[in-house]
């Protein structure tokens, strides 16, 4: 227990001003204070004094009344507008809280300041956290603590925070207390920011189903052709075609004069890389030096003539992939937003790390989109979007990089992680140590990963920083560059780090002090299993049959790790995958998949029919190598995704019939023409 205060002391030591005992006022006196909210107190301020009572009796065991402020008293908890608190300069959520002898003052913006306020002021003056959304941690010292005379004031750097995470769309009130602004609409909890998510929208706008057989010019020229089957939303338009602006800017202002209330709206590149390539499209990108540039000057023409009829909206639009180097003179209009995105950066090295070869370009397109324009956002990606449940070393990160985005004048930041699954690898932590730092980004990240595991993982949290340790330390020495698609290789797993990694849970479910904390730390268990399926498997021939084996001891890894994934509720496994999906996948490779074989003196041959022929085992007798073990990779999204060499490059119906006639292997399949 005293580690865990000393815990809290440190993180308040480096938040806090210092103030002198006399300065002091027990919060247990509170308990005779009058509670008072205005009587024209918006929903979040009336919400905000009941969390305030909720919160005090938590923590001191004592009622508080909220009474109108009508009510005189001699000593009150004045929450909201319209008291003692200028609140001009706190824009939409920033916050003031003022400590005097006879009164205290929690006030902010219109619409959410003041709930923020509230909730800053139990975490910084009494040490309570909001780990998840359903484990407030209340010290045991609370109703011993007293407050200091004076005032705080602090407004967010970020206008636009989301922590994509699932805990927090499932859980609004828990959402709110980690100041996440963009997941509900209740006006108890504050709704979200007006400024919207910048996203792929250009087909909402045109699309084939639409358009494709009455006009195929509007759709861009790809290869010599107009082609409308493409995915990540179809096809990108002909952002040069006159017709397509006018459709396009038409749809824009329809869907704003349907929501008045908004304030920006995406103008976006769909999800492929199938931009348009006609003469007058290249032209505009080969003097510009990137395809951006007939993207940009589509976008300032749809946004010129929105803002003629919604002169207060801005235009959004992603810079990604293709997009995302800054055109050498064509400059967004003013009433343009740039959101940036970090695809292709390693996620082990802050982006601003100078001997990261991998994010050195990023930093230039930032510097550079910067000099053009006066509002950029930035898309950020936090997790393993191929395996959410594989150990990925990017908690260091965080910190810096929102730093970074910060001092580069970034209005909001959207974190992109495995928000359409449940228990992904560190879910908890990592929604709590990225809502903090969204907040603040001054607060020192690695006391907020510790401060977690110290207060959620109790007696068994040592074990699970050192494996935090092992996994990062590890990774920096393989050398490694992971982006946000990693094998189990990419991100330096080896067998040794998987079963290091394994001894470390199993450590901690000992040291565990109650089923509670067992069942937390079950569930960050998950990936340690799953690098350990992903690093000791080996394939087998036999029979017919192509099995997955493991070493002895470790022959029952898969259906441990399948229901462990069940028990803590793992809903999906990649982006795309569902794990039940997974998990069949998994037991039918277990179970044994049908595989053919041939050899002769010097080769041998195995292959999986029904994986496209997949060729899994080409050994060179003489010298025992298999020529297409894919060295040091391992399982990604499906079993057997790294192993070997992909036969006929199908993605329609995978499965093959094959016969053996001596050396000779034949695969046929029949397609549907």
């Amino acid at each position: 227990m005293k580690l865990r205060f000393s815990l809290i002391f440190l993180v308040f030591a480096f938040m806090s001003p210092v103030y002198s005992e006399m300065d002091r006022i027990p919060i247990l006196s509170l308990s005779s204070w009058n509670l008072i909210v205005s009587d024209s107190s918006i929903p979040s301020e009336k919400h905000a004094a009941d969390e305030f009572a909720r919160l005090f009796q938590l923590c001191c065991g004592e009622e508080l009344t909220v009474v109108p402020n009508s009510q005189s008293a001699p000593k009150s908890i004045l929450i909201g507008q319209g008291f003692d608190v200028d609140t001009s300069g706190l824009g939409d959520e920033g916050l003031a809280i003022v400590i005097k002898p006879e009164s205290i003052s929690i006030a902010g913006g219109q619409p959410r300041g003041t709930l923020y306020g509230v909730y800053e002021f139990f975490e910084r003056y009494v040490g309570v956290r909001f780990l998840t959304h359903s484990h407030t941690y209340i010290p045991e010292t609370a109703s011993q603590q007293s407050l200091p005379i004076g005032q705080f004031e602090y407004v967010p750097p970020f206008s636009f925070r989301w922590p994509y995470y699932k805990e927090n769309s499932d859980n609004p009130e828990f959402a709110a207390r980690m100041r996440c602004n963009t997941v509900t609409r209740d006006e108890k909890l504050g709704g979200v920011t007006p400024q919207g998510l910048i996203n792929h929208t250009l087909y909402r706008y045109i699309n084939a189903e639409k358009f494709g057989e009455t006009h195929p010019e509007y759709f861009a020229l790809v290869d010599g052709e107009r082609k409308l089957d493409v995915h990540g939303g179809g096809p990108e338009p002909c952002v040069t075609h006159p017709e397509v602006i006018d459709i396009v800017a038409d749809g824009v202002i329809s869907d704003l004069d349907a929501a008045p209330e908004r304030r920006n709206i995406s103008v976006s590149q769909n999800d492929n890389e199938a931009y348009c390539r006609c003469a007058t499209c290249e032209a505009i990108n080969h003097a510009e030096g990137t395809p951006m540039g007939s993207h940009l000057a589509f976008v300032n023409a749809v946004a010129e003539r929105v803002e003629r009829k919604h002169p207060d909206v801005k235009i959004g639009t992603l810079a990604y992939w293709y997009t995302r180097q800054a055109p050498k003179t064509i400059r967004p209009r003013d009433n343009m937003q740039i959101q940036l995105c970090s695809i292709e950066c390693c996620t082990l090295h802050p982006i601003n790390d100078p001997d990261c070869k991998r994010n050195r370009k990023f930093c230039q397109d930032i510097d550079d989109w910067n000099a053009i324009s006066n509002e950029i956002w930035i898309w950020n990606y936090n997790t393993d979007f191929s395996c959410y449940d594989l150990p990925f070393p990017n908690l260091r990160v965080i910190g810096p990089n929102l730093r970074f985005f910060r001092d580069n004048k970034v209005k909001g930041v959207f974190m992109q992680a495995n928000g359409n699954g449940n228990s992904g690898e560190f879910c908890d932590l990592r929604n709590y140590v990225i809502s903090k730092l969204l907040w603040n980004p001054d607060q020192r990240d690695d006391l907020l990963i510790r401060e977690f595991c110290m207060l959620h993982y109790g007696k068994a949290a040592p074990p699970i920083l050192a494996y935090i340790d092992l996994l990062h330390e590890n990774a920096e020495k393989e050398g490694v560059h992971p982006g946000c698609f990693p094998t189990a290789c990419e991100v330096g797993l080896t067998q040794e780090v998987a079963a290091r990694a394994m001894e470390l849970f199993e450590q901690g479910l000992d040291l565990a002090e109650n089923e509670e904390v067992r069942l937390r730390v079950e569930k960050a268990m998950i990936p340690a299993y799953k690098a350990m399926i992903a690093t000791h498997g080996n394939l087998q021939y036999r029979d017919g049959k192509c099995y997955y084996t493991f070493p002895a001891g470790k022959e029952s890894l898969i259906q441990d790790y399948i229901s462990l994934a069940r028990k803590h509720g793992l809903s999906r496994t990649s982006e795309h995958q569902a794990s039940e999906d997974y998990f069949k996948e998994l037991q039918d490779v277990a179970a044994g998949l049908p595989a053919v074989k041939t050899e002769n003196d010097t080769w041998t041959l195995t292959l999986i029919p029904g994986s496209n022929g997949r060729i899994i085992d080409l050994t060179h007798k003489p010298t025992g190598r298999n020529i297409v073990k894919a060295e040091r990779r391992f399982g990604r999204i499906r079993p057997f995704e790294e192993w070997g060499s992909q036969g006929y490059d199908e993605d329609r119906e995978p499965a093959f019939e094959a016969t053996v006639d001596g050396q000779t292997i034949l695969l046929e399949k029949k397609l549907e023409d």
